[in-house]
Protein backbone atom coordinates (compact mmCIF):
# COMPACT_ATOMS: atom_id res chain seq x y z
CA UNK A 1 0.00 0.00 0.00
CA UNK A 2 2.63 1.91 0.49
CA UNK A 3 4.27 1.57 -2.51
CA UNK A 4 1.11 2.80 -4.34
CA UNK A 5 0.68 5.41 -2.29
CA UNK A 6 4.34 7.06 -2.78
CA UNK A 7 3.78 6.39 -6.69
CA UNK A 8 0.02 8.14 -6.69
CA UNK A 9 2.00 11.39 -4.60
CA UNK A 10 4.89 11.20 -7.85
CA UNK A 11 2.73 11.40 -10.18
CA UNK A 12 0.07 14.27 -8.83
CA UNK A 13 3.50 16.00 -8.18
CA UNK A 14 4.81 15.56 -11.68
CA UNK A 15 1.20 16.60 -12.68
CA UNK A 16 1.36 19.24 -10.95
CA UNK A 17 4.39 20.49 -12.20
CA UNK A 18 3.72 20.08 -15.79
CA UNK A 19 0.51 21.95 -15.43
CA UNK A 20 2.32 24.85 -14.15
CA UNK A 21 4.91 24.48 -17.13
CA UNK A 22 1.99 24.89 -19.51
CA UNK A 23 0.04 27.57 -17.47
CA UNK A 24 3.25 29.59 -16.76
CA UNK A 25 4.12 29.60 -20.72
CA UNK A 26 0.78 29.87 -21.34
CA UNK A 27 0.74 33.40 -19.64
CA UNK A 28 3.99 34.24 -20.98
CA UNK A 29 2.83 34.18 -24.51
CA UNK A 30 -0.08 36.33 -24.08
CA UNK A 31 2.19 38.86 -22.71
CA UNK A 32 4.27 38.41 -25.43
CA UNK A 33 1.44 38.49 -27.99
CA UNK A 34 -0.43 41.36 -25.84
CA UNK A 35 2.93 43.90 -25.62
CA UNK A 36 3.58 42.98 -29.72
CA UNK A 37 0.19 44.21 -30.18
CA UNK A 38 0.96 47.33 -28.12
CA UNK A 39 4.13 48.54 -29.80
CA UNK A 40 2.17 47.64 -33.11
CA UNK A 41 -0.59 49.76 -31.91
CA UNK A 42 2.32 52.69 -30.83
CA UNK A 43 3.45 52.56 -34.34
CA UNK A 44 0.40 52.80 -36.23
CA UNK A 45 -0.76 55.94 -33.89
CA UNK A 46 2.67 57.34 -34.64
CA UNK A 47 2.62 56.84 -38.64
CA UNK A 48 -0.64 58.41 -38.88
CA UNK A 49 -0.06 61.51 -36.95
CA UNK A 50 -2.99 60.89 -34.77
CA UNK A 51 -4.37 59.52 -31.96
CA UNK A 52 -8.34 58.71 -31.31
CA UNK A 53 -10.03 57.59 -28.58
CA UNK A 54 -10.62 54.24 -29.97
CA UNK A 55 -6.72 53.70 -29.68
CA UNK A 56 -6.65 55.12 -26.46
CA UNK A 57 -9.49 52.15 -25.04
CA UNK A 58 -7.28 49.68 -26.92
CA UNK A 59 -4.29 50.96 -25.05
CA UNK A 60 -6.50 50.36 -22.08
CA UNK A 61 -7.67 46.97 -22.92
CA UNK A 62 -3.69 45.97 -23.51
CA UNK A 63 -3.00 47.54 -20.39
CA UNK A 64 -5.84 45.69 -18.21
CA UNK A 65 -4.41 42.04 -19.62
CA UNK A 66 -0.92 42.60 -18.68
CA UNK A 67 -2.18 43.79 -15.24
CA UNK A 68 -3.93 40.65 -14.82
CA UNK A 69 -1.17 38.52 -16.27
CA UNK A 70 1.52 40.82 -13.82
CA UNK A 71 -1.12 40.25 -11.01
CA UNK A 72 -0.91 36.39 -11.55
CA UNK A 73 2.44 35.95 -11.06
CA UNK A 74 2.59 38.61 -8.36
CA UNK A 75 0.13 36.23 -5.87
CA UNK A 76 -0.41 33.13 -8.01
CA UNK A 77 -4.57 34.19 -8.24
CA UNK A 78 -6.59 35.45 -10.64
CA UNK A 79 -9.04 37.71 -9.70
CA UNK A 80 -12.20 37.72 -11.45
CA UNK A 81 -12.43 41.65 -11.07
CA UNK A 82 -9.74 41.63 -13.80
CA UNK A 83 -11.42 39.99 -16.72
CA UNK A 84 -14.75 41.87 -15.89
CA UNK A 85 -12.90 45.32 -15.94
CA UNK A 86 -11.23 44.17 -19.45
CA UNK A 87 -14.98 43.07 -20.89
CA UNK A 88 -16.12 46.62 -19.50
CA UNK A 89 -13.84 48.40 -21.38
CA UNK A 90 -14.43 45.72 -24.55
CA UNK A 91 -17.87 46.36 -24.71
CA UNK A 92 -17.67 50.54 -24.07
CA UNK A 93 -14.82 50.93 -26.87
CA UNK A 94 -17.83 48.89 -28.57
CA UNK A 95 -20.47 51.24 -27.91
CA UNK A 96 -18.48 54.09 -28.35
CA UNK A 97 -17.08 53.02 -31.69
CA UNK A 98 -20.06 51.55 -33.12
CA UNK A 99 -23.09 53.58 -31.54
CA UNK A 100 -24.11 55.30 -35.09
CA UNK A 101 -24.73 51.97 -36.68
CA UNK A 102 -26.47 51.10 -33.78
CA UNK A 103 -30.31 50.66 -33.08
CA UNK A 104 -31.07 52.21 -29.67
CA UNK A 105 -31.94 48.63 -28.42
CA UNK A 106 -28.41 47.61 -28.66
CA UNK A 107 -27.18 50.49 -27.04
CA UNK A 108 -29.05 49.78 -24.52
CA UNK A 109 -28.44 46.51 -24.44
CA UNK A 110 -24.89 47.09 -24.23
CA UNK A 111 -25.39 49.57 -21.72
CA UNK A 112 -27.51 47.11 -19.28
CA UNK A 113 -24.20 44.83 -19.65
CA UNK A 114 -21.43 47.34 -18.72
CA UNK A 115 -24.01 48.43 -15.66
CA UNK A 116 -24.31 44.47 -14.77
CA UNK A 117 -20.23 43.89 -14.96
CA UNK A 118 -20.51 47.08 -13.05
CA UNK A 119 -22.99 45.62 -10.60
CA UNK A 120 -20.91 42.59 -10.41
CA UNK A 121 -17.19 43.84 -9.79
CA UNK A 122 -19.05 45.99 -6.48
CA UNK A 123 -20.50 42.60 -5.38
CA UNK A 124 -17.48 41.06 -5.70
CA UNK A 125 -15.66 43.96 -3.53
CA UNK A 126 -18.01 44.02 -1.02
CA UNK A 127 -17.98 39.99 -0.22
CA UNK A 128 -13.80 40.46 0.11
CA UNK A 129 -14.58 42.89 2.59
CA UNK A 130 -17.30 41.56 4.13
CA UNK A 131 -16.48 38.42 4.31
CA UNK A 132 -12.37 37.86 3.56
CA UNK A 133 -11.31 34.83 3.02
CA UNK A 134 -8.85 33.30 6.48
CA UNK A 135 -5.66 33.69 4.61
CA UNK A 136 -6.75 37.54 4.18
CA UNK A 137 -8.08 37.84 7.18
CA UNK A 138 -4.90 37.14 8.52
CA UNK A 139 -2.72 39.25 6.37
CA UNK A 140 -5.14 42.53 7.55
CA UNK A 141 -4.80 41.55 11.31
CA UNK A 142 -0.75 41.68 10.36
CA UNK A 143 -1.39 44.91 8.78
CA UNK A 144 -3.71 45.96 10.87
CA UNK A 145 -2.06 49.52 11.53
CA UNK A 146 -0.91 49.74 7.91
CA UNK A 147 -2.68 52.03 5.47
CA UNK A 148 -3.89 50.63 2.61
Amino acid sequence: MNVNENKFVFLKRTLSGALDLVEYLGLLVIGIATSIAMFNEVLLMIELHRVQLADLLLMFLYLEVLAMIGQYFKSGQLPVRFPMYIAMVALARYLILDIKEMSEYRMLSISLAIFLLTVGVLVIRYGHIRFPYKEDAAQREEKRFVKE
